[in-house]
């Protein structure tokens, strides 16, 4: 597991380094928002983010870190405001330490989100799904979904490539109460989630049409 240190305090890096390498962790580090964009952030596989950064805020850095990757953060900072921190939920961070704290507190912090982190997980290109905790992203932003709309995009991504039928769909997604839908229930269903993951709703690029059999994810 490597860890990626945004931080440009260096002897707080340095510190850093030595308690998480203790640790059993690989450390790569960054001081710059510049850094991070370059370098770590495609190598980590989570993120300590000061958000005082000397280029820019590490707030917008993990964002734009988030449109092309899924990576846990934990965020570091000095000032303790509750805007700040909602800030930072909001955005997908999945913990936030005020300075000045215990090693051994931020270490078990780390533990945590990883733990966390390894919930079963589907993904497909941009879109990743997380069933037990049921969210979904596109490129790091959260999809708004209902509880049918979710049980759909699961079933299409547990099934890529393969076509499902509308009987499929009906027995999976509404079991016993399949039998007292519309015709039509499937086709609106998949017409709203496409509405919400597609880029252009006319050319699907996620959910496929398969003429007389029914939908698939995957491939043309």
């Amino acid at each position: 597991m490597t860890v990626g240190i945004v931080e440009d305090d260096r002897l707080l890096s340095q510190a850093l380094e030595i308690a998480l390498r203790d640790a059993g962790y690989d450390t790569i580090c960054a001081h710059t928002k510049k850094e991070v964009l370059s370098t770590i952030g495609e190598q980590a596989e989570m993120l300590l983010v000061d958000i005082g950064l000397p280029d820019g805020d590490g707030l917008s850095m993990y964002q734009e870190i988030r449109k092309r990757r899924d990576i846990p953060a934990l965020f570091l900072t000095a000032r303790d405001e509750e805007q700040e921190m909602l800030a930072a939920y909001d955005i997908g961070a999945d913990d936030y330490v005020v300075k000045p704290f215990s090693m051994r507190v931020l270490l078990k912090r780390i533990e945590v989100v990883l733990r966390r982190k390894k919930e079963e997980t589907l993904s497909f290109r941009e879109i990743v799904l997380y069933r037990d905790r049921k969210q979904a992203f596109i490129n790091g932003r959260e999809i708004p979904l209902t509880a049918k709309e979710f049980k759909l995009l699961e079933y299409l991504m547990a099934n890529q490539n393969q076509v499902l039928t509308k009987e499929n769909i009906l027995d999976k997604i509404w079991g016993l109460d399949g039998q007292f839908v519309v015709d039509n229930t499937v086709s609106v269903t998949i017409n709203r989630l496409r509405k919400k993951i597609e880029p252009d709703v006319k050319q699907s690029t996620y959910i496929i049409n398969v003429f007389g059999l029914g939908y698939r994810m995957g491939e043309k």
